[in-house]
């Protein structure tokens, strides 16, 4: 944005210089209208009026971004607001279910010994290699 500022200013005057240094008297017509004056002041007057031509033409386009960009903004917006909702959902169904969930007994559970594989292919439980 900077550099278009930038660029436009500096086009702006080297138009003025040039519209200053032909400073030769011109008659414009158009239709029944006449006007007479110097070169720098129609030079100007046609400058002026192409950039209010390229703002009219270039007006449309930034206004319809600026909608959508405050429309996706406001979007993101409604979007975080539901995700922190649902992580505090999650969050208070989890203490709900750790609540509820019955604890498991401690000493009541029987570890079963692992049994190998060479075991279960001979029959012996115990492992020991009598047959």
């Amino acid at each position: 944005m900077q550099l278009f500022l930038i660029l436009g200013i500096s086009f702006a005057l080297l138009s003025v210089m040039f519209a200053l240094q032909n400073n030769v008297p011109v008659t414009v017509t158009l239709l029944i209208w006449r006007f007479d004056s110097s070169l720098a002041v129609v030079l100007l007057i046609a400058l002026a009026c192409g950039a209010f031509v390229a703002a009219m033409v270039s007006s449309p386009a930034m206004i319809r971004g600026s909608w959508a960009n405050s429309r996706q903004r406001r979007r993101i917006t409604e979007l975080e607001s539901e995700q922190s909702q649902k992580a505090r959902q999650i969050s208070e169904l989890e203490s709900e279910v750790a609540r509820l969930t019955p604890p498991a007994p401690a000493g009541d559970v029987e570890k079963k010994p692992y049994v190998g594989l060479k075991a279960l292919i001979t029959g012996n439980k115990d492992g020991s290699k009598d047959a």
